[in-house]
């Protein structure tokens, strides 16, 4: 069986059409056709069938996409593991969220170019959604993704999370009001305002309303931690602001309780990818040591933010 049709297979599981899948590998639609027929012909069972225009997997379809999951691992750690000893060398292509960076990559960054010059790295800028479709498509190396305990992420079945570090999160309301309450329940009136790009934040503050039994409005939608700042002390509403971070003056955040909200950072890899020697030495560096509690480091706010 040819592994590499095994990895249109999968694709075409992932994005539902024959072009679709041609425009990822770079190849033609017909010849995606014809390599997923050949693979029908390989195991002697239909793969494939029509659902309007595009099509789907039949259920044996489906397991074999499956099974493939594991197979192409395994291809990847048997291709890494005839040079798994060599010394760290390439470009590692990385995408996270902006705290995620500062904390956890660019320390290692200044490490490694005197400890480890070989290695390279691309860094961009994602949300988690963002990110794990990248690293789905292979278009990055390591994600550096977040989620809320009150809503987990769903990295998807050709990825794996490594845990880096945790932080709670509060409410963050003007000073000038004068509230110290941390009874979600007292701001039912309030406008919310959430993330732009990341459902994570919405899906927090939809959990935690629902638990004080009230439907949160939601009005803004802000990537900037600075940007949701001004908007508190504008009046112009309330939001999740990590505890552990400066804020502005004008602005509170108060401690949330029962439940808390905590963040948790993670670094996410394709399954099979992380002993290819560079990502490994990163990986490494990053991994928080094994036995205590994830730590908690201060969330950084860059300089050029800080008020006068």
């Amino acid at each position: 069986m040819d592994f590499r049709r095994l990895q249109l297979l999968l694709a075409l599981s992932r994005l539902g059409s024959m072009r679709a899948v041609a425009d990822e590998h770079h190849l033609t639609t017909s010849t995606v056709s014809a390599q997923i027929a050949a693979l029908t012909r390989e195991t002697g069972v239909q793969l494939i069938e029509p659902e309007g225009r595009r099509v789907r997997l039949t259920p044996a379809g489906r397991r074999l996409a499956d099974h493939a999951v594991t197979i192409l691992a395994a291809v990847d750690r048997a291709r890494l593991d005839l040079d798994a000893d060599a010394d760290p060398a390439g470009t590692v292509r990385i995408g996270g969220f902006a705290t995620g960076i500062r904390v956890s990559l660019l320390p290692i960054v200044t490490d490694f170019r005197t400890r480890l010059p070989q290695v390279d790295f691309v860094i961009s800028e994602y949300e988690p959604v963002e990110a794990f479709r990248l690293l789905t498509a292979d278009d990055l190396d390591l994600a550096l993704t977040y989620d809320y305990n009150l809503a987990p992420a769903s990295p998807g079945p050709l990825l794996e999370t490594v845990p880096l570090w945790s932080i709670r999160w509060g409410l963050g309301v003007p000073t000038d009001t004068g509230r110290t309450s941390t009874a979600l329940g007292d701001y039912a009136a309030q406008t919310w305002i959430v993330n732009s790009r990341n459902t994570a934040d919405e899906d927090a503050v939809r959990t935690l309303a629902s638990l004080s039994g009230f439907t949160p409005r939601i009005a803004h939608q802000i990537d900037s931690l600075d940007l949701v700042e001004e908007l508190i002390t504008a009046g112009y509403g309330v939001g999740l602001l990590p505890i552990e971070r400066p804020t502005a003056a004008g602005v509170t955040v108060l401690p949330l309780t029962d439940p808390d909200v905590v963040l948790t950072a993670y670094a996410v890899t394709r399954i099979g990818r992380a002993d290819w020697p560079p990502l490994r030495a990163v990986l490494d560096a990053m991994r928080p040591p094994p036995g205590p509690p994830l730590p908690r480091p201060g969330w950084p706010r860059p300089e050029a933010a800080r008020p006068g």
